[in-house]
């Protein structure tokens, strides 16, 4: 295959573009492809989903004669839409297209909607997933989906050993009701006469579904003020540092993928305690990387958050364990596999593939 650099349109949603917070996988692609001699180009950067769909499919017709290739981001819902339509745009334009997969919704959305989902999965040269879970979940619908996992750059990450963690929890996702941070309030709320000194940092952008005034209502009224802290939304770069003032992770999430959150805590060192909903058992092995415990369980995950800090030797082997794990997810193997995937999707193209 060719080496020579190529052009390649990323379609998606470029969210630090609007608020500085939160870079989405496909901006961090975007940034570290030119690298390996690509020339980038990425849609779009729009919040409002109709503002978005427009932005994208104007940057298709207007970019037409800049890229080779294109990558369309696909959801569940609503932004499947603008995926279909990207697609039909892309097929009139005879560009070769590689779809990636995202989100926990996504194999619920296909039972739902088979025939519109396999129609688009087939007019793709390449479909990428980033976990194992949604490769087997959209298999039957196509049998040759790619796994190209989530990455970071590991050398961000401080990577601290907890030998012996102590109770300082950190919640960090998205501030909206499919994380459920109601559930880690309530976590605490367990705990907090067997470890009176423990606190929580809840970080995350407020999504403005309502869930932002349920946490801080539940706070309220279980007088856990002294105990727990609303952060708030931070720069990406600001992450790492978080992770380092706790302990123990809590994911209490009812719908997930392969999250990026889960691999920085891995690569930080944390002791995780998850929710085994969707992609993350096989991310985050019970017992292994992690503990894993049914979702809307406060109690179950408080028993877990014990385990971690009172079972000996315990804390210090799933802190080791999720570090090595972490390893797999560097940049620095992620990026030749995007690459590897995108000129295999031109070749396949050139030679009349799908």
């Amino acid at each position: 295959m060719s080496e020579k650099p190529k052009s390649v349109l990323f379609l998606g949603y470029f969210s630090s573009r609007q608020a500085g917070l939160y870079r989405f996988i496909t901006e961090d692609i975007v940034e570290r492809l030119p690298s390996l001699g690509w020339r980038v180009f990425g849609a779009s950067g729009q919040k409002n989903r109709m503002l978005r769909m427009l932005d994208v499919l104007a940057t298709i017709w207007s970019r037409r004669h800049d890229y080779e290739i294109a990558t369309v981001d696909v959801f569940s819902g609503l932004a499947f839409v603008q995926a279909e339509l990207s697609v039909w745009l892309l097929r009139r334009l005879k560009k070769p297209i590689v779809l990636t997969l995202h989100g926990g919704n996504l194999p619920a959305f296909s039972k739902q909607n088979p025939e519109r989902v396999r129609r688009l999965l087939g007019a793709a040269q390449c479909v990428t997933a980033p976990s194992d879970y949604l490769r087997e979940a959209l298999r039957p619908l196509r049998d040759d989906i790619r796994l190209v996992p989530n990455a970071i750059d590991l050398r961000q990450y401080h990577g601290r050993l907890r030998q012996n963690p102590a109770p300082r929890l950190l919640w960090l996702r998205a501030m909206h009701e499919i994380y459920n941070p109601v559930l880690a309030v309530h976590v605490v709320d367990c705990l907090r006469e067997r470890y009176p000194h423990i606190h929580l940092w809840i970080v995350g952008p407020d999504k403005g579904d309502g869930t932002l005034e349920k946490v801080k209502q539940s706070i309220a009224e279980l007088q856990l003020d002294q105990h727990i802290e609303i952060v708030g939304g931070v720069p990406k770069a600001e992450v790492p540092a978080w992770m380092d003032k706790a302990d123990i992770l809590l994911n209490t999430t009812n719908v997930d993928n392969t999250p990026v959150s889960l691999i920085e805590a891995m690569a930080s060192g944390l002791c995780i305690v998850s929710t085994n909903v969707g992609g993350i058992p096989a991310l985050v092995h019970d017992g292994q990387e992690g503990l894993l415990v049914p979702a809307e369980d406060a109690g179950r995950m408080a028993e877990a958050v014990v385990r971690v800090m009172e079972e000996p030797g315990l804390g210090a082997s799933l802190s080791r364990q999720a570090q090595e794990a972490a390893r797999r997810f560097d940049w620095a193997m992620v990026l030749r596999q995007w690459h590897e995937v995108l000129v295999s999707a031109l070749h396949d193209a050139s030679a009349g593939g799908a």
